[in-house]
């Protein structure tokens, strides 16, 4: 009887305390977080100037792109909706097509992709 009870009491807890721990308020941050709103422009932008330098330090791209601020942020639509664009221009590279780095993301700040031609 004592091992019913107790095992009646333990359900009883699970069943009713989840939704206590399982509340409102576990928003993640904007780093790198689950943010399931759209973001700022300033808030994007952070994001992809943190993307530009962990290229630079992986060796994808030019260590001179490091220290390049965005040049423009813009919402754009593309064929799957609207995206952030936000576009780096650096004049140390040689190569004109390689000047200008542009940054994909969702709205909500996630990373799609990154190129040399905006499209």
């Amino acid at each position: 009887m004592k091992h019913i009870m107790t095992t009646l009491l333990f359900s009883t807890l699970l069943i009713f305390g989840a939704p206590i721990m399982a509340g409102t308020g576990h928003e993640h941050d904007a780093g790198g977080g689950h943010s399931h709103g759209p973001v700022s422009s300033d808030e994007v932008t952070k994001r992809a100037t943190k993307k530009i330098k962990q290229l630079a330090k992986a060796g994808k791209i030019d260590n001179s792109w490091i220290d390049i601020k965005a040049k423009n942020v813009e919402q754009k639509t593309f064929s799957k909706g609207p995206e952030w664009l936000i576009s780096f221009k650096n004049d140390t590279i040689k190569e004109a097509g390689k000047q200008t780095l542009y940054f994909f993301y969702s709205l909500d700040g996630h990373y799609i992709a990154a190129n040399y031609t905006g499209k």
